[in-house]
C-alpha cells in the first residue's frame, strides 16, 4: 500500500482511520484512472497515473497545476483572435502555386501547415546560416547598429554577460539614443534562472528599452500561472528588413553556469539570418507575443504587406510556422512527421533532445523500412539528467531499426535544431524533438524549400559528424545495467519531459 496510514490498524492508530485511508486511496486511484487519460496521449496519461499510484502526495498537487497544456482562457481567446486576424491579413499572398506547381507532396504539406496556423509560403528570401557562436553575436550587434526605426527581440533566455550579451544590450542602448524603438521579450522562467537576472532587470529598468517577461509567473492570483508553459522562441527583427532565428539564446556559450565553465562545456548553435518576406512573418510572431503580454497593438509598426515583386526575386521559398499551446494539434510535430513520411532518399535530424512520442518514433523507423537513409545527431551527454536518460532509452530501438546515430562529444551541448529531408527541404528553428517543444513551449520553425540552403546545412552537419562518435548496437547493448535501469525508469516520464 502506498498511503502512510494504510496497514496500521492497531496500536497507536484507530482501525477506523486506517480503513478510511484505504477507502480514500482506492477512490482516488479509481477516479484517476477514469479522469487522467481524458484528452491526453497515452504516454502522458501513463506518466501521470504512475506518479499518482506511487507518490500521490506529490503527484496530485502537481497534476492540479500542470495537468493540462492549455493556456488561460484569456490567452486562448487572444491567440484565437490573433490567428484569425493574421490569416485574413495574409490571405492571397501564398506563393505555393508558383513554388510547388510540380510537387503535390509539398503542396499538401504547405496546405496542412496553413490550416494549423502557419504563415503562407513566400518567395524572395535571402538566407544565410551562422554556425559560429561569436559570429552570431557580431551579426546581432551590426544589425542593431543599422536600425533606423525599430528593433524587436524575443529570446527564451537572456543575460547581461560582458563578452556576448553585453555588447548586444549596448547596441540596443545606442539604438534608443538614435530614437529607435526597442522592444524586448524574454521568457520569465527561462531567464529568471540565469545568474545575474536581478542586475539585468535593473539595467533594463534604467534604460529606454521597452521590455516584458513572457508568460510571467504569478503566484498571488487565485489560480497560479503555469510554470511549465514557456515561450521558447528566438527572434530578432530589425526595421522589418532583416531577421535572425534559430537555436541561440542571448547568453554567453557556457550559459552562465559555473559548472559548465569549469568543465569547458559550451553550447553549439545554428541560426539562420535573412531578408525577404520571412522577416515579416517572424515580425508578426513577435508582434503577436508582444500584444499577448502588453496589450500594445503593433499593427501600425509591423506591416503585414508582402512585397508583390518577390515573384521576380531570386531566393528561397520559406514558410514560417509558429507553434505551442496557442496553436491547434501540435502543429510542429505534425510537420516533422509529415516531412519524414514523405522522405524518399534521406532524413537527417539534429536535436539536443530526442524524446519522441509514438508517432515520431514510428515515422522515423518507418522511413528506414522504406529504404530511406536516416541519421540522428544528438549530444553524447545532454545537459538535463532526466532528458538524457529518457533519450538514451530510445537509442537501442532506433539502432535496431537501422537509424544511424551520431553523438556530439561531451562536454559540449549540441543545441542546434533542424531536420533535413531529401535534397530540398530544411526545417530549422527553436523546436526540440520532445513533448515539451510539441505541446508546452511556444516555438517557431522555418520550412525552407531550397537545395542551396540544404547543401549549406549539410556542410554544417558534416562538420558536426566529423567531431562525433557513431553509436554501434553491440557496444550500446553492453552499457552498464544501472544505466539501462535509469534509462528505462525515466522513459516512463518521457510524456512529461
Amino acid at each position: 500500500m502506498i498511503w502512510p496510514l494504510t496497514g496500521y490498524s492497531i496500536g497507536w492508530i484507530p482501525a477506523w482511520v486506517a480503513i478510511a485511508a484505504l477507502v480514500v486511496e482506492v477512490v482516488i486511484r479509481l477516479v484517476a484512472i477514469g479522469v487522467i487519460p481524458g484528452g491526453r496521449r497515452p504516454s502522458t496519461a501513463m506518466a501521470w497515473l504512475l506518479g499518482v499510484f506511487l507518490v500521490p502526495v506529490v503527484a496530485l498537487p502537481l497534476f492540479a497545476v500542470l495537468g493540462t497544456n492549455r493556456l488561460s482562457r484569456r490567452r486562448q481567446e487572444l491567440q484565437r483572435e490573433i490567428n484569425e486576424e493574421l490569416a485574413e491579413l495574409l490571405a492571397g499572398t501564398d506563393d505555393g502555386d508558383l513554388v510547388l506547381a510540380h510537387s503535390r507532396r509539398l503542396r499538401a504539406t504547405v496546405d496542412m501547415n496553413r490550416r494549423l496556423g502557419a504563415f503562407p509560403v513566400h518567395l524572395g528570401n535571402d538566407l544565410t546560416l551562422i554556425s559560429d557562436y561569436e559570429e552570431t553575436f557580431r551579426w546581432m550587434v551590426e544589425a542593431i547598429d543599422s536600425a533606423e526605426t525599430y528593433v524587436h527581440m524575443l529570446f527564451y533566455m537572456v543575460s547581461d554577460d560582458p563578452g556576448y550579451a553585453g555588447p548586444v544590450w549596448d547596441a540596443l542602448d545606442r539604438a534608443t539614443e538614435r530614437g529607435v524603438s526597442v522592444r524586448v521579450l524574454y521568457d520569465h522562467v527561462g531567464t529568471a534562472q540565469v545568474r545575474g537576472y536581478r542586475a539585468l532587470r535593473r539595467r533594463l529598468a534604467g534604460s529606454d528599452i521597452e521590455f516584458s517577461p513572457s508568460l510571467p509567473l504569478r503566484v498571488t492570483r487565485w489560480r497560479p500561472s503555469r510554470p511549465d508553459l514557456r515561450n521558447h522562441r528566438k527572434i530578432l527583427v530589425v526595421d522589418g528588413r532583416q531577421a535572425l532565428t534559430g537555436s541561440t539564446n542571448l547568453i554567453e556559450p557556457h550559459y552562465r553556469r559555473r559548472s559548465a565553465a569549469r568543465m569547458g562545456r559550451r553550447w553549439v548553435e545554428l541560426n539562420v539570418v535573412g531578408t525577404g518576406p520571412m522577416v515579416t512573418s517572424l515580425d508578426l510572431v513577435f508582434a503577436s507575443d508582444w500584444y499577448m503580454e502588453t496589450s500594445d497593438d503593433l499593427r501600425d509598426v509591423v506591416r503585414a504587406e508582402i512585397d508583390p515583386a518577390r515573384h521576380e526575386l531570386t531566393g528561397s521559398p520559406v514558410q514560417v510556422l509558429p507553434s505551442g499551446p496557442g496553436f491547434p494539434d501540435e502543429n510542429n510535430l505534425r510537420l516533422f512527421n509529415d516531412l519524414i513520411y514523405r522522405a524518399v532518399d534521406r532524413v537527417a535530424i539534429c536535436t539536443p533532445y530526442f524524446v519522441p512520442d509514438d508517432s515520431l518514433l514510428y515515422s522515423v523507423t518507418s522511413a528506414v523500412k522504406r529504404g530511406v537513409d536516416v541519421t540522428l545527431m544528438i549530444c553524447q551527454k545532454a545537459d538535463q539528467v532526466m532528458i538524457h536518460h529518457a533519450q538514451q532509452s530510445y537509442l537501442e530501438e532506433l539502432l535496431e531499426a537501422g537509424v544511424r546515430i551520431l553523438r556530439y562529444p561531451a562536454p559540449d551541448v549540441l543545441h542546434s535544431k533542424f531536420v533535413l529531408v531529401d535534397s530540398d527541404i530544411l526545417a530549422i528553428g527553436s523546436s526540440n524533438m520532445d513533448m515539451r517543444s510539441f505541446s508546452q513551449n511556444g516555438e517557431v520553425t522555418l520550412m525552407v524549400l531550397d537545395p542551396e540552403v540544404v547543401r549549406a546545412t549539410d556542410e554544417v552537419l558534416a562538420d558536426y559528424a566529423s567531431r562525433s562518435d557513431e553509436l554501434e548496437l553491440a557496444r550500446w547493448r553492453a552499457r552498464p545495467w544501472y544505466e539501462k535501469y535509469l534509462d528505462n525508469a525515466f522513459r516512463l516520464l518521457s510524456g512529461l519531459l
